[in-house]
Parts: C-alpha cells; sequence; structure tokens
C-alpha cells in the first residue's frame, strides 16, 4: 500500500502525487503558452513604415511586412534555447512536442469553434472566423516551420555546448538561433506563401530575409537578459550538474 504524501497539511490519509521540483514545469508552460497565443497575434498583418517605398535591387527595405506576432516568436526561441541549454536536448525535444501538441489541440478547437452554430444574437462571427479561423495550408506550414526550427535550434546548441562545455555561450545561442530560425522561416514561406499573399519571388525573399534577421537581431539584443536567466536557473536547479570541475558559469 502506498503511502500519503506527508506533506500535504490538508490530509493525513490522502495519497497525492508529487508536483515535480525545479523550473522546468514552469519555462515549459511559458513556452507553450508563447506559442499558442503567436499563432492567434499572428493572424493580424503588421505593415511598419507602410507610406515609404525603398528598395535595395530586389530586396524591398520599405515597407517592412510582418505579422502580429513578430515579437512573440523570438521569446519562443529564447525559451527553448534556455530549456537546451539547462536541461539539454531529450527534455527540450520533449518540451517542443508538447509545444507541438498543444497547436494542434488549439487549431482543432478554433475549428470546432468556428463551425458551432452561432447564437442569434452573436454578432460577431466573421470577426471571429477572420482572427482564429483555421487554414488547413497555415496550420500545417506552422507546424512544420516550428516542430522543425525548434527541434534544430535546440540541437544546434547541445552540440555546440558539447564541444564548448560551460563556455562562450553566445556561440551555442547566437548559432542555434540562426539555424533554427533560418530553417523556421524558409519552411513556412514556402508552403504558406499563396495563402499569406506572397506571389512573386520578391515578395518571398524580402519576407524570409526581413523575418529572418529580425528574429536572429532580437537574440542578440537580448543576450544579456538571456544570459542572466541561465545563470540564475543553473544557479538555483538542484539537478543541474555542470560539465566541468569548476563553479558554473553563464559565459
Amino acid at each position: 500500500m502506498t503511502e500519503p504524501n506527508k506533506q500535504d497539511p490538508t490530509s493525513s490519509d490522502t495519497a497525492f502525487a508529487h508536483v515535480g521540483r525545479g523550473f522546468y514545469p514552469t519555462i515549459v508552460a511559458l513556452f507553450t503558452a508563447t506559442l499558442i497565443i503567436s499563432n492567434v497575434c499572428a493572424s493580424k498583418g503588421v505593415a511598419f513604415f507602410g507610406t515609404s517605398e525603398l528598395s535595395l535591387g530586389p530586396l524591398q527595405i520599405l515597407p517592412i511586412n510582418t505579422d502580429g506576432a513578430f515579437f512573440l516568436f523570438p521569446l519562443a526561441y529564447i525559451l527553448g534555447d534556455i530549456l537546451s541549454e539547462v536541461y539539454g536536448f531529450k527534455a527540450a525535444r520533449r518540451a517542443i512536442l508538447l509545444g507541438f501538441g498543444a497547436l494542434i489541440l488549439g487549431a482543432f478547437c478554433f475549428w470546432v469553434a468556428v463551425e458551432l452554430p452561432s447564437a442569434a444574437f452573436y454578432e460577431n462571427q466573421d470577426s471571429f472566423q477572420s482572427v482564429v479561423g483555421v487554414v488547413p495550408r497555415l496550420v500545417f506550414a506552422g507546424l512544420m516551420a516550428y516542430l522543425v526550427g525548434q527541434l534544430l535550434n535546440s540541437l544546434v546548441l547541445v552540440l555546440i555546448k558539447e564541444r564548448t562545455k560551460e563556455k562562450h555561450l553566445w556561440a551555442r545561442l547566437i548559432g542555434s538561433t540562426v539555424v533554427g530560425e533560418l530553417a523556421d522561416t524558409l519552411i513556412f514561406c514556402s508552403i504558406a506563401a499563396g495563402v499569406i499573399g506572397i506571389t512573386t519571388w520578391r515578395d518571398f525573399v524580402n519576407y524570409v530575409i526581413v523575418g529572418f534577421l529580425w528574429k536572429t537581431l532580437v537574440e542578440v539584443l537580448v543576450l544579456p537578459i538571456t544570459y542572466r536567466a541561465i545563470a540564475f536557473i543553473k544557479k538555483r536547479e538542484p539537478s543541474y550538474a555542470a560539465s566541468v570541475s569548476v563553479p558554473v558559469k553563464a559565459g
């Protein structure tokens, strides 16, 4: 017979499972929430310097066209970097697959909600559908881009860490982002180009380059914050074991 969980002050004879300690569950929750919120925000098209036109050869510089989730996608990669750096590839892969499942569940639930018959007093069906409505090709593009990009990001970071150990964290973070974000952007645009209005090679190249450069630039700009977050978690995560015999450092 299993002994009751004595840590629960509300009962002395009722069994409860232990909640996982450490920061991993919290980071996974933030990671998954970011992905789901991003999918909704991405339904809005955004243009910076919309009244300006500037080109450099075949590349359109202005206006800068992106989507409403442009500030969230880099956060997902930052959280992915933290998971990979502190917990390793297997733990990061588990989080990525959980996020993948959450995205599928979200898409299914949005589809069901859109298809449910509207009440007579509800006047926002078209608006609701335009925001969360499921476009199969876009969903597939997003899922594939996310899965491949995040797995590559995690794998590259861990492979670099196997060589650098606890040194050169900046190289791991930037190197993994370059590979992961490039794969993510290329896959998504290649599959979803026609649906999101990209019909020419010029627009395609512009979307890929702008999206890739933006996401990579954000990672570089927030590098000090990522450093501090990783150092904080490493120092307080009891299960973290450094690869070297010296105290754990973030750089």
